[in-house]
């Protein structure tokens, strides 16, 4: 997040943090799924350290989505927009 960002820029960055925390949580119900259907205990084991992983990830992206938004909102009503 940057001040010289315009609302519009603001906005696409929110939507793509957005994007990217649905990709992070789709990854770790895969590898929740993955980790009750394999066999191996240790790859189990690696799949669900993969979920947490994956699912920190999402939490990252949806708090810089809401950060992202926030500010953009913010321009929009205080700034020029730009």
């Amino acid at each position: 997040m940057s001040e010289d960002k315009s609302t519009l820029g603001n906005m696409v960055d929110a939507a793509k943090a957005k994007i990217n925390e649905g990709a992070d949580r789709a990854r770790a119900a895969g590898h929740d799924l993955a980790s009750h259907v394999g066999s191996n205990p240790a790859e189990n084991a690696m799949d669900k350290a993969q979920a947490t992983e994956d699912r920190a990830k999402a939490e990252l992206h949806n708090r810089q989505a809401n950060a992202e938004y926030t500010e953009g909102k913010s321009e929009a009503k205080d700034g020029d927009g730009r």
